[in-house]
């Protein structure tokens, strides 16, 4: 019989559940690190929320540890990469609480609208200051929702039942999936000029970090209210809290912070902020949602295999796994350079595989491309769910095989139709395990892709790689590989540089608008 630790405090319907399942359980909350590599071993799973850490001790001690499940969405607590490498499969729960966050989301905006907090602490402190707290209806007013996945589109409908026009603004929110929802989709800028309310819930990665900045702000209207109950880091706060002081921003209301827990911050004391401790999901609700789900997922993987929200396991077997391996690596490049480049709504998705990749089993191939196109704004997706991901949000997969080998014996192409066109990336692999990009918009060339690239699409004209190298030497930019490609009066530019590339420098390329027609700093 498989056996888990609960190692922090959940609800007792985690613990019915295993046992109602057959499998045994034991409940030892509050562990340090050295109790818990004390008995850990003994387990085949490890069941745990926010306050257990588990790290490459704990894993080293985990003799027959197979999985562990994370009750909530984040796993910061858990390395990822040591459990893959001890071959423990890291679950979370990314669905268990959206409803909750949703409404926590709404009720910050109400209370934003009306100076809730404010005029309860002024009612409290015997003041009877009715005059001074006017408030604005929600009726009628525009919400801007930043991000439309899960919990956006529960906020979308929570916020049409308040009779509020709601716009939003998600790349990867489909023309069908808007209109289904009933919202307008945008593009940020209009997002920002309209929006009366804008409400955050995208998650905190490389394109959504400082999103709200003080460039943004200004695009806002006058007296706009913002409510983040997403991650902290999407806005610049002390760019937020300039604006208030302006009065651009008539309030803001957060749940999160840059750094939590937030015992200091620029906007603490501000009397138009609202805030709130990262609550988030702090219901009874969904807190019995998220250890029920948990405890099914673990047991289902326990007992009879079943995967459910791994975040660093793919439907392989171990015949499949040394052959997959170097073209793992290849499509998570694809995938994460459409991932970073397409800027308009995904429509589908066409992964074409030719030569000897065609023999293959091409399935966790394709997942791991959706899974680099869709990480950029989605911190949960993996290989598992994106496929999943992908389909709730109404983009067509399509999978192509032709054993027949082309120009390459062995070539991967991922087609992306987009609102604004299609792109097209593909790679191979030399000497059979390293990756190369062979084409780029139907442009040829030959690519080693590093941690830091730069991606030019310009005119092909003479000058532009002299003023290109210039300026990039100039800001002190170092260049390792430079590879280029052109055809029918365009040329690309992919440049591997040694670190990430400065906001700054990339402004100064766009800059070259002689040559110039778009540019993507990349990290991969």
């Amino acid at each position: 019989m498989p056996k888990v630790l609960i190692s922090d405090k959940m609800s007792p319907l985690a613990a019915q559940t295993f046992r109602e399942r057959g499998v045994e359980v034991d409940e030892k909350t509050g562990l340090s690190k050295e109790e818990l590599i004390a008995i850990i071993g003994d387990y085949d799973g490890l069941a745990i929320r926010s306050s257990t850490r588990v790290d490459a001790d704990v894993l080293m001690a985990a003799r027959n540890l197979k999985v562990i499940g994370r009750a909530g969405i984040g796993v910061d607590n858990v390395d990822v990469n040591a459990s893959t490498a001890a071959g423990v499969c890291v679950m979370n729960t990314p669905f268990g609480n959206s409803i909750t966050t949703a409404e926590h989301a709404i009720a910050m905006m109400m209370a934003l609208a009306r100076q809730i907090p404010q005029a309860d602490r002024s009612t409290q402190a015997g003041k009877w200051e009715k005059s001074k707290f006017m408030g604005v209806e929600v009726t009628a007013k525009t919400l801007g929702v930043i991000g439309c996945g899960n919990i956006g589109a529960i906020v979308v409908n929570r916020a049409q039942g308040l009779k509020m026009r709601v716009i939003a603004a998600d790349p990867f929110l489909s023309v069908s999936r808007a209109k289904e929802l009933g919202v307008e989709k945008v593009e940020l800028p209009e997002l920002y000029a309209r929006a009366d309310f804008i409400t955050m819930h995208t998650p905190l990665t490389d394109q959504t970090r400082n999103l709200i900045d003080a460039d943004a702000l200004a695009q806002m209207k006058d007296g706009v209210r913002i409510v983040n109950c997403a991650r902290g880091g999407l806005i610049v706060e002390e760019d937020l809290k300039a604006a208030l002081d302006s009065g651009k921003v008539a309030g803001a209301a957060l749940d999160v912070f840059s750094s939590e827990p937030a015992k200091e911050n620029v906007l603490f004391g501000h009397p138009e902020v609202i805030t709130t401790p990262h609550l988030g999901a702090s219901t009874t609700e969904a807190q019995v949602n998220v250890a029920l789900q948990v405890a099914e997922q673990m047991a289902d993987f326990l007992i009879d295999g079943a995967v459910s929200n791994a975040l660093n396991m793919a439907s392989v077997t171990a015949e499949e796994a040394p052959r997959l391996k170097p073209y793992q690596v290849l499509a998570e490049q694809l995938g994460a350079f459409m991932g970073q480049t397409v800027k308009s709504g995904v429509k589908s998705v066409r992964v074409s595989y030719q030569g000897r990749v065609a023999r293959l089993n091409v399935k966790p191939l394709t997942a791991i491309v959706l899974q680099g196109l869709l990480k950029p704004l989605m911190d949960s997706v993996n290989m598992v769910n994106a496929p999943i991901m992908a389909q709730e949000r109404d983009i067509q997969i399509v999978e192509e095989r032709d054993e027949q080998p082309g120009n390459y014996q062995t070539a991967i192409r991922v087609f992306v139709e987009t609102e604004n066109g299609t792109r097209c990336i593909g790679g191979t692999l030399f000497a059979g395990d390293m990756p190369r990009i062979i084409e780029i918009d139907n442009i040829t060339m030959e690519a080693e892709i590093g941690s830091h690239m730069l991606f030019v699409r310009n005119h092909d004209k003479p000058g532009f790689i002299g003023r290109l190298g210039t300026l990039l030497g100039d800001a002190g930019v170092n260049i390792g590989t430079f590879h280029l490609g052109r055809a029918n009066g365009n040329a690309v530019s992919f440049i591997q540089i040694d670190e990430p590339m400065p906001a700054s420098v990339l402004k100064a390329v766009e800059g070259l608008t002689d040559y110039v027609q778009r540019v993507d700093a990349l990290n991969f």
